[in-house]
């Protein structure tokens, strides 16, 4: 397997020093000979490698290097006399490309060009400048290179100056994203692409379908009824902060909290103005029922809030008892089911309100959120678009878009067997040799103290895990979600990834 990574221990600088001394000494004659057969950059501090392996043999390289002068302002002045503005506002050089003799073959140079378009892409670059040998200059060429000034050194090492702007690789950079293998927790790469519609929200064949969405949605759900926006999981969980307030305006409530989304929760409830304590059991802990049920006994709470699924450190916390609880003492129960909905079944019956989105674990198009509701909402005082008792008197008050609720319909159509699926995902990873953590089937959790190194060698091999949000990188985690429609074949691929990237760590 060819795979690329950012050089980061002495074994691979010593493989970069000989590989650079067989290029840049023995094949080019550039620098003396020497006895160790090694040659360090005069630059080597300051470059970052990116370099290829053949599974565990390093085979290719490249460094960019972004501090000025560059080597070629030395050769034929500041690059920016000869290059646009625009394209100079992000300079990076490359130099030092180099592949081993026995393996330059197409693979290797596939490998090395997409590492290139990856890491200057990524890293904000505008453009990448280049001494190109002319003896390779058919390949830079095809890498999107071109010449922008006269040749230049001596008649055994003669080189091109020559640019990669973000412009001109844009072609390439999108071939290289339709290639991408994600792990997004949402949104979901769709299997088929939406078909714009012009059917009215308005009209009669809307209305039928929309019944359809709404009546598998509630039958998928356990629950009485639905109400459909336009947005986000956030937006849901405002139109339910938002009924709560207007239901309990003095009354106090309770924010049940083990992780980001909890978190989340509780500030939303703050700036809606409700009055609510928070039982914070640390990240990633299992709720105390024991403990909670003390807060209940000891005080005259009316709702319980709290995440079932909390995607941030795959935990699912304990609806059933949580729902036994607010039973016993008469209390109205809550939750965010944003990434529990669609991943496993279970009943939203004893739910006095539950939020979901149709672009994670239901696997299809992001931007529809869902409020389920025990009983219809007769009264609210939030404003008009998350006001949920005027989506029950008007049906369809604002533009719902046709094509999302067909996708919706269309995904229903795979339950219960989902279900299955997922947990097979689930299972697959867990028997990986990745050492993670999950307790239900949409999304594990991975910890390592190189996670960042892990990430970016992923990355640079057009393998995405959810690992950029700050909660996640503060904490050296990744995570790999099994709602993503290819999975399977994905998965394998990026488990034999990481078994060579684990063994260069």
């Amino acid at each position: 397997m060819y795979w690329s990574k950012i050089a980061a221990t002495d074994e691979e600088f010593d493989a970069i020093a000989a590989l650079n001394y067989e290029t840049f000494v023995e094949e080019i004659p550039q620098h003396e000979h020497n006895p160790l057969r090694r040659l360090i950059d005069k630059f080597h501090d300051e470059n970052v490698y990116v370099i290829v392996y053949k599974n565990t043999e390093m085979v290719g390289m490249v460094a960019f290097r972004d501090t000025r002068p560059f080597s070629i302002d030395r050769k034929i002045g500041n690059v920016e006399k000869y290059l646009d503005a625009d394209v100079c506002e992000h300079l990076c050089e490359i130099r030092l490309l180099a592949v081993k003799k026995n393996h330059r073959n197409g693979r290797v140079f596939t490998k090395l060009t997409t590492a290139i378009y990856r890491y200057f892409y990524d890293v904000g670059y505008t453009a990448c400048v280049i001494s190109g040998t002319v003896r390779e200059e058919k390949m830079y060429t095809q890498m999107g290179f071109r010449q922008f000034a006269s040749a230049v050194g001596t008649e055994e090492a003669r080189y091109l100056p020559m640019v990669l702007t973000r412009q001109d690789s844009a072609v390439f950079r999108e071939r290289l994203r339709e290639q991408n293998r994600v792990f997004f927790p949402g949104p979901v790469a769709l299997e088929n692409p939406l078909i714009p519609s012009t059917i009215s929200h308005r009209s009669v064949k809307f209305q039928q379908e929309l019944d359809d969405m709404k009546s598998g949605l509630c039958k998928l759900a356990k629950a009485n009824y639905v109400i459909p926006l336009v947005g986000t999981g956030t937006l849901a969980n405002d139109a339910m902060l938002g009924q709560l307030k207007s239901e309990f305006p003095l009354e106090t409530g309770l924010v049940l909290v083990n992780g980001e989304f909890g978190q989340r929760l509780h500030n939303q409830a703050k700036q809606w103005g409700l009055h609510i304590e928070k039982i914070d059991v640390g990240w990633g802990n299992p709720f105390d029922i024991a403990e909670i049920e003390a807060y209940l006994q000891k005080a005259g709470y009316r709702y319980i809030l709290f995440v079932h699924g909390e995607t941030s450190n795959s935990t699912l916390n304990p609806l059933a008892s949580l729902g036994k609880l607010a039973e016993k003492y008469e209390i109205k129960l809550c939750a965010d089911c944003i990434s529990s909905f669609g991943s496993i079944p279970f009943s939203m019956q004893g739910l006095h309100y539950a939020t979901a989105v149709s672009g994670k674990a239901l696997g299809t198009v992001a931007g529809l959120a869902f409020i389920f509701c025990k009983e219809q909402p007769i009264s609210s005082d939030a404003p008009l678009y998350l006001n949920l008792p005027y989506y029950i008197e008007k049906q369809i008050p604002f533009t719902l878009p046709h094509s999302f609720v067909e996708a919706v319909i269309d995904v229903l159509k795979l339950y219960p067997e989902r279900f299955e699926v997922l947990e097979k995902r689930m299972e697959a990873i867990k028997n990986s040799t990745l050492d993670v953590t999950a307790t239900y089937p949409m999304i594990a959790t991975w910890e390592h103290p190189k996670m960042a190194e892990i990430l970016t060698a992923c990355e640079l091999n057009g393998f995405y895990l959810h690992g950029d949000s700050a909660y996640l990188r503060e904490r050296n985690i990744a995570q790999i979600s099994t709602i993503q429609p290819n999975f399977e074949k994905d998965f394998k691929k990026l488990n034999e990834l990481l078994t060579y990237v684990m063994e260069t760590l």
